[in-house]
């Protein structure tokens, strides 16, 4: 789970790219529901990734391993927006697709950027249960980003190799989580910019074990077999803060 950044060179030509998009838009029931429907289509110019096999760690020519083509990113956006007297939220869905087409990359056949997310959901919901009294909840999912895996292994001179997948043809498990949370605002003195709040909130409530990379591990009693193991961050964590400004 290791990103490289660095800036464009003379070798390394920035990225462009055109859009175009479209939607239609709707309000309800005196503006208390904000309804939309968006369509979008992107060409990406100078797509950048690294060729098959790169060697990235510690290597002071990394231009050397980069390649450039072409990429393209398509979808539909939805967003339904209420609003009432004591509570107020949102939900949005979005379906797309992110792919490049690089000479040098996958055979030079279309695969999926790392980024493609081919659903992609987030609900929110505030009440007010008393004037300086708040409770929140928020709900994401998106798919698992796509990533390449080792499908097998062969052996040659004594040393085991693996080998790998179509470049992204298989993807993380899709990640969902529950974020819950109460405020309270205290009260300012009249004529004071003073204002103040207090958060408890409960990050991931109900304990989503959501995958930050997944390795695969040589088996100790033998090692012809790999078996993969998950790792994943922050469980439940629940938090108090205090929150002021003037």
């Amino acid at each position: 789970p290791i990103d490289y950044w660095f800036s464009s060179s003379p070798n390394i030509q920035p990225q462009s790219s055109d859009q175009l998009a479209f939607g239609v838009f709707k309000n309800l029931f005196n503006n208390s529901v904000e309804l939309s429907l968006e369509g979008f289509h992107k060409w990406y110019h100078h797509a950048i990734d690294f060729k098959d096999h790169a060697e990235l760690f510690l290597n002071p020519y990394l231009e050397g391993e980069v390649r450039t083509g072409e990429g393209r990113s398509y979808g539909l956006e939805f967003l339904a927006r209420f609003s009432q007297d004591k509570y107020y939220g949102w939900i949005s869905y979005t379906l797309s697709r992110a792919e490049r087409t690089i000479p040098g990359i996958n055979d030079g056949n279309t695969y999926l950027a790392p980024f493609d997310k081919t659903h992609d959901i987030s609900l929110v919901f505030n009440y007010t249960i008393l004037p300086r009294l708040t409770a929140s909840m928020s709900w994401v999912y998106y798919t698992g980003n796509p990533i390449t895996f080792p499908t097998g292994r062969f052996e040659y001179g004594g040393i085991i190799a693996p080998v790998y997948s179509d470049r992204n043809s298989y993807r993380m498990p899709d990640y969902h989580r529950m974020d819950l949370s109460l405020t309270y605002q205290f009260k300012g003195k009249p004529g004071r910019r003073w204002k103040s709040e207090l958060n408890f909130s409960v990050y991931n409530a109900y304990n989503r074990h959501n995958a930050w990379t997944i390795n695969f591990i040589q088996e100790e009693d033998n090692p012809k077999e790999l078996y993969a193991e998950m790792t994943y961050l922050f469980p439940v964590l629940p938090a108090i803060t205090y929150n002021f400004n003037f």
